[in-house]
């Protein structure tokens, strides 16, 4: 059966052909997590070799984070015409090259200068490597490849991000960009290796792929990632505090809480992949609510020791569980350019992360505490529900007017 997302059957893969295939793509996705998240852990450490304070040493994941916004329409506009392979593998390159050269930066600008490439084909890999993921298998089975795709950004954050932080902190901050190119390469052969040659589309134009761009459901879509995810990160960026200061945890602690998140999003992903294939539009109202819900009782029970330990994990699944279902709507509103609209969520899913944290941060500094940001994360839940279902909604009218509006067959 030849998916919608790739117009050539090319070379038929085996069930384990397939699932090298689609493991091959994990593996940068791990490598992709490593880097981004393993950052905070070592910002002490950054801040102190290139010499400036820890707030400052922040804007570094500001800087990879808005290359990734940047990155990924960018990226896959200007190689609309490429075979989506070689796309992976030159964005895989790129992703290795700009993590060498965060190696070899010498001081703070050309830190963030080599960061901002860095984050660049973040976006754009994991949008060309769904879309690889998606054409390989039936269409009824999208979410569960996408959702493995993703496995290696959940997977990095229980296994990559810990080692690497270790290393990071044994033996020098910068040996961890060496570990994260280490990965890039062995993605750039496991793609060359098991993902099949196809050509591209022979209608692939630049205006074909901005053509999404066009499309109001995309746009929906892609609200619905910033808005409604925007309330996992208000939690997850002030978790280190809400668990020391509200739960009563020690600092020393942090790691098993940041560990068992992390596992949550792994069974997230496994969870979200099959709700997917279920129902992409009911999956992701589903979802939704169950995240504002999630977010309310945390914020209502954090200071239970075993309960928070309990929510935190469910919070970390719960957000990932959504990313499958967005990533297969977005292929479903933009026929013809599912690349472009695929990397954008991830462009959306940063701009979550900075409205997230400015949001909880900003009842914080308003003396509501360190649980004030769960609530304000539930509320935003709601909201992207509301998106969510005024997409709905949209779709079944659409659907409507195309039924009173089709010529019967024998006319």
């Amino acid at each position: 059966m030849i998916n919608s997302t790739t117009h050539s059957p090319g070379k038929v893969l085996s069930q384990a052909g397939i699932a090298r295939a689609i493991f091959a793509l994990a593996v940068g996705g791990f490598g992709i997590g490593t880097t981004e998240f393993a950052m905070m852990g070592l910002l002490p450490n950054v801040a102190e070799g290139v010499g400036v304070s820890i707030p400052d040493a922040g804007h570094v994941i500001s800087a990879y984070a808005l290359g990734v916004v940047i990155g990924a329409p960018l990226l896959v506009a200007v190689s609309a015409k490429w075979p989506r392979k070689t796309l992976a593998l030159f964005l895989m390159g790129l992703f290795t090259l700009g993590n060498l050269s965060s190696f070899f930066a010498q001081d703070f600008t050309s830190l963030m200068v080599t960061r901002f490439i860095a984050g660049l084909p973040h976006g754009a890999y994991f949008g060309v490597a769904a879309v690889l993921a998606a054409s390989l298998v039936a269409p009824t089975k999208r979410g569960r490849a996408i959702a493995m795709v993703m496995m290696g950004l959940a997977v990095a954050n229980v296994l990559g991000v810990p080692v690497a932080t270790l290393i990071g902190q044994q033996f020098g901050w910068r040996t961890m960009f060496i570990l994260v190119a280490f990965i890039g390469l062995v993605t750039l052969v496991a793609i060359m290796k098991f993902i099949p040659a196809r050509k591209a589309h022979p209608d692939a134009s630049l205006r074909r792929e901005l053509s999404a761009l066009r499309r109001g459901q995309v746009w929906l879509t892609l609200l619905i990632g910033v808005v409604g995810f925007g309330g996992f990160f208000a939690v997850y960026t002030y978790v280190a505090n809400t668990m020391t200061d509200v739960a009563g945890f020690s600092p020393g602690f942090l790691p098993v809480i940041v560990g068992l998140y992390g596992l949550g999003m792994v069974a997230g992903s496994f969870v979200g992949g099959k709700l997917a294939d279920w129902s992409v539009l009911g999956s992701i109202y589903v979802v939704m609510a169950f995240i504002a819900a999630m977010l309310v009782i945390y914020a209502y029970t954090v200071h239970i020791q075993w309960l928070a330990l309990l929510m935190i994990f469910i919070i970390g699944a719960s957000g990932s569980m959504l990313v499958p279902s967005l990533q297969t709507r977005l292929l479903d509103v933009s026929p013809g350019a599912p690349t472009l609209a695929s990397s954008l969520n991830h462009s959306a899913l940063n701009m979550a992360n900075a409205l997230g944290a400015f949001a909880g941060g900003l009842v914080i500094s308003w003396g509501w505490g360190f649980t004030a940001p769960a609530l304000v994360g539930a509320a935003l839940a709601v909201l992207g529900l509301g998106i969510a279902l005024g997409s709905g909604a949209l779709d079944k009218r659409a659907r409507q007017v195309q039924d009173v509006v089709k010529v019967p067959e024998n006319a």
